[in-house]
């Protein structure tokens, strides 16, 4: 995912928050805030992840007048493509890191830039060998400063899983 302007506005924060029931105050009340360590609003943890909704070309997202794969298994009737990696399998998410280097508060302007990382293999018991795909994301802030290091891991299975 390649994000070209991703603003952190204090409502986003909140509404992302929310979102994932996270009450806690330093990421929606000013005044709280000031007296914590950090001494503003900050982002929760995962809140960089938001950052695919500023992404044009993010494939998960519904896009007008095209058909949507959706979340479940082929839910509007559409084959999804397979991505490489081979075999009649599946993928999954598998994993995810976040390296803060800074908390993201409002105010910023991030940008993120996905780089491929280490692939591996492992033979599955029930699927054939499974293909790890690590990518990472470094998000970096108006002044070119790197705030946070995301990094996923993807599996792909050979084939279905065995019955």
């Amino acid at each position: 995912m390649a994000v070209n302007k991703f603003p952190v506005e204090a409502s986003h924060i909140m509404m992302f928050a929310r979102s994932v029931a996270d009450d806690n105050q330093i990421y929606y009340d000013d005044e709280y805030a000031k007296t914590t360590e950090p001494g503003t609003i900050i982002a929760p943890p995962t809140f960089v992840q938001a950052s695919a909704q500023f992404d044009p070309d993010y494939s998960l997202r519904p896009k007008v007048g095209a058909p949507w794969f959706g979340s479940g298994k082929e839910p509007s009737g559409i084959k999804r493509e397979s991505s490489g990696g081979g075999g009649g399998g599946g993928g999954l998410h598998a994993e995810q890191h976040y390296e803060y280097h800074r908390h993201p508060k409002p105010g910023d302007i991030l940008t993120g830039e996905t780089k491929p990382g280490k692939t591996w293999e492992k033979e599955g018991r029930r699927s054939g060998k499974l293909v790890f795909s690590e990518s990472i994301t470094e998000y970096r802030d108006q002044n070119g400063e790197l705030v946070v290091t995301a990094r996923g891991v993807g599996v792909r299975t050979e084939r279905p899983v065995d019955q």
